[in-house]
């Protein structure tokens, strides 16, 4: 056997894999070397292969300070000691449960664990990277001691390219992949995706588990074929392999009932046992021929995810348990939303106030209609919180970043403020939080067709098949809060204060406006990303009330 077969057994590995063909790869042309990963050039020369995943790795960009094999072996002696290492205690941001053994021998599954416990030691800043321990696992088959597989992970891990997505490694980047997986499954396997949302309560739930099905269910032989793809084409490649598995499940179990009583239980036993009906070479073969997004407008796409849950305070997994603290059934009491819907409104706020506990300053049931006493009872309190009823049972409110003295700055005229944190958002009839934009104002210089002006070129990143072409009707709001070029003067008109009116600049276009007797309001809305308003455009006020925020 051959130099990097220390930690294979040689009985559980793919017989084909075994071939000792002299082969060499000397090409560098990228479309060349994509055409021979692809094709499986180096899958059955197990030698050929260890070489060729060097040369691609070592080629990747990374941080200066990129731990490499001297520091594996000056660490691993101090980190696990002389413990078993089948009983080492695994850092949280992996699954305990899903440790893949492929083709190890036990040498080589005990090395998955001591290198994980030493990449947590050099990458504190990991908080959520499931895929790791299957990375860990699939190199070590093709290295010639822990130290030079720990390096290799390194560089992956390390990556600097901000145009090379590779391994994820927080809670909100594999949060936001299973989203994006989920949106590329309505739009290029509809039939999954309609018998997903027929014998599944939670659709997303079942899309999150498209990293596991690749990095944990596939059998060696399939995901070392995808990893040689992936390391010459990137992150996409992953999701044309999930993508191609759902095609082929559905295609298989379709008109089958469910052998389990959970669909996922059922694809990851169909993706263990994939070698039944589908060939590593028929998989990719799939895989390559749905015509995906580019890399570009699947990059918007997962940003806008990203951006979407950061907005919702979704960035670090079961981070809101403490919500249940924050806004608590005993000591909170309100006209207009229940303890529930507080609770959805307090996991929508910035994290650093999170964990606050709601103070109601001003409501119009005991403080009346006016608007002088409006802002008396809320200056000196930032952020608060807004929450109105109308007299037709419709809820909405927003988040407000900033103090409402601010708008004593411009004197007597209508003064905007606020930050981009700001936002607006609706309970019922149905809750919709929406993205800030500046505030469309017919006083301001800024009107809503210029921001449109600004937007159109923003919208022709994407093509027509990932949005629709008229961007004045439907504007993502990713594209919305990302791509408008706001001059200095409007970076900051979320908010504005009068002795007249108050008006909040919400998002997706969206506005409200309150009249001085606190008695009427209205909305204006306009490049509406799913085109449903925040309420009526003209409604009479029930209750208003404002919420501060207590340590």
């Amino acid at each position: 056997m051959d130099e990097y077969s220390r930690f294979v057994d040689w009985d559980k590995m793919d017989v084909s894999a075994q071939s000792q063909d002299t082969k060499e790869l000397t090409c560098t042309d990228l479309h060349e070397l994509k055409q021979l990963a692809r094709q499986g050039y180096w899958a059955k020369n197990h030698s050929l292969r260890a070489k060729v995943y060097h040369k691609l790795i070592s080629n990747i960009p990374c941080r200066t300070v990129t731990p490499d094999a001297n520091v594996y072996r000056d660490i691993v002696v101090k980190i696990v000691g002389k413990r078993n290492s089948s009983s080492l205690p695994l850092p949280e941001f992996v699954d305990n449960s899903l440790i893949p053994t492929y083709c190890l021998n036990a040498e080589g599954i005990g090395a998955v664990r001591k290198i994980i416990l030493c990449i947590a030691n050099q990458f504190p800043d990991i908080s959520f990277c499931p895929a790791l321990p299957s990375v860990i696992a699939l190199l070590l088959h093709y290295s010639k001691d822990e130290a030079e597989c720990f390096e290799q992970v390194c560089r992956i891990l390390a990556c600097n390219d901000p145009s090379k997505r590779l391994i994820d490694q927080t809670f909100l980047a594999f949060e936001s992949s299973c989203m994006t997986f989920g949106d590329l499954v309505n739009k290029y396997c509809q039939a999954a995706h309609k018998l997903m949302v027929a014998v599944s309560e939670d659709v997303l739930e079942v899309y999150s588990d498209w990293q596991r099905w690749l990095f944990g269910e596939l059998p060696m032989a399939y995901i070392a074929r995808i990893f040689d793809v992936f390391l010459v084409e990137g992150y996409k490649v992953l999701y044309r392999v999930a993508l191609a598995l759902l095609k082929f499940f559905h295609k298989v179990r379709a008109g089958q009932p469910m052998e389990s009583d959970s669909i996922q239980q059922d694809i990851r036993a169909f993706v263990r046992d994939i070698a039944k009906s589908v060939s590593p070479e028929r998989l990719l073969e799939k895989a390559f021929a749905i015509r995906l997004f580019s890399r570009k407008e699947i990059q918007l796409l997962q940003m806008a995810n990203e951006k979407a849950l950061q907005q919702k305070g979704i960035t670090v997994k079961q981070k809101r348990q403490n919500v249940h603290l924050a806004v608590h059934a005993e000591n909170f009491k309100s006209e207009i939303v229940s303890v529930k819907e507080m609770r959805d409104i307090w996991s929508w706020i910035p994290e650093r106030f999170a964990l606050c506990q709601p103070l109601l300053l001003f409501t119009t049931l005991e403080h009346g209609c006016s608007l002088s006493r409006f802002y008396s009872h809320s200056e000196g309190h930032e952020p608060t919180l807004l929450l109105i009823k109308t007299t037709a049972k419709e809820v909405c409110g927003a988040y407000l970043s900033t103090d409402w003295s601010e708008r004593r700055r411009g004197g007597n005229k209508l003064s905007f403020f606020g930050t981009g944190e700001c936002f607006v958002f609706r309970l019922q009839p149905e809750v919709e939080r929406y993205e800030w934009v500046i505030i469309k104002h017919p006083e301001l210089a800024s009107t809503g067709s210029e921001t449109e002006n600004h937007a159109q070129p923003a919208s022709s990143t994407l093509s027509s098949s990932s949005i629709p072409s008229d961007p004045s009707d439907r504007l993502s709001p990713f594209l919305a809060a990302r791509h408008f070029n706001l001059p200095s003067k409007t970076a900051s008109m979320f908010m504005a204060g009068s002795s007249e009116c108050i008006i909040v600049g919400g998002g997706d276009g969206q506005a409200l406006y309150l009249d001085a007797d606190l008695n009427h309001g209205r909305t204006s809305h306009c490049n509406t990303f799913n085109n449903q308003p925040l309420c009526s455009e003209s409604f009479q006020i029930s209750i208003l009330e404002v919420w501060g925020f207590r340590d």
